[in-house]
């Protein structure tokens, strides 16, 4: 679903007794990038300081002492394709978002890719936008309405600042070999553990007896 809520939205549950309280519930996103800060902050540890990390721990949010996340920004993927960016306005409260791409459904309205199986996240199968359409999430989460230039007078100063981060965020990126790729993705079975006669894996191993027959 690109860069849409109901495509980046997908539950998290955590628990550790004794340590966390039971019961927190927090709707602010958060990234996979969080872990490795949480988990390096957890250990005692320190980030490294000659990089840019991109995540932020997840434990304030976790013991309920913050009820948003660090990130002031944050940018949504489609695979390499940049489809949308969060900003929460912390002087005003407000959550911004601003989809430069976004998926062609099919049908159209259905919230989905049916006839291909999967969105793409670039070609004849997106939608891109200039301007790119811009939500309120702090009164339409469901991203229902998008804001019209004509009647927003914070339009083009919301933008104006968006791309800026935009801009910032790709000098921090490092060229690397594409890990997305279809090849990269792609079942190979020649790296699947192999009990049987390759290609044919699928003995199970459980169900043998002990002196080794089936």
């Amino acid at each position: 679903m690109g860069g849409w809520e109901g495509g980046i939205r997908v539950p998290g549950i955590v628990r550790w007794p004794g340590v966390l309280p039971a019961g927190i519930v927090n709707s602010e996103p958060t990234s996979i990038m969080d872990i490795f800060p949480t988990v390096v902050h957890l250990a005692g540890g320190i980030v490294p300081q000659d990089r840019v990390i991109d995540g932020r721990t997840l434990l304030p949010l976790l013991q309920g002492t913050l009820q948003h996340s660090e990130h002031e920004f944050m940018f949504h993927y489609c695979g390499v394709v940049l489809h949308a960016v969060r900003w929460y306005q912390k002087d005003r409260g407000t959550i911004w978002k601003a989809h430069y791409a976004t998926p062609l459904f099919q049908p159209e309205d259905s919230g989905a890719c049916f006839e291909r199986g999967i969105c793409p996240c670039f070609g004849d199968g997106v939608t891109h936008h200039d301007p790119p359409l811009l939500f309120d999430l702090s009164q339409d989460p469901s991203e229902e309405n998008p804001i019209v230039k004509d009647t927003e007078p914070l339009f083009d100063s919301v933008m104006k600042r968006i791309g800026k981060a935009v801009e910032e965020h790709r000098k921090t990126l490092t060229p690397v070999p594409q890990q997305l790729s279809p090849y990269n993705n792609v079942w190979k079975p020649w790296l699947q553990p192999c009990c049987g006669t390759f290609p044919f894996c699928w003995c199970d191993k459980e169900s043998e007896k002990a002196d080794g027959t089936l």
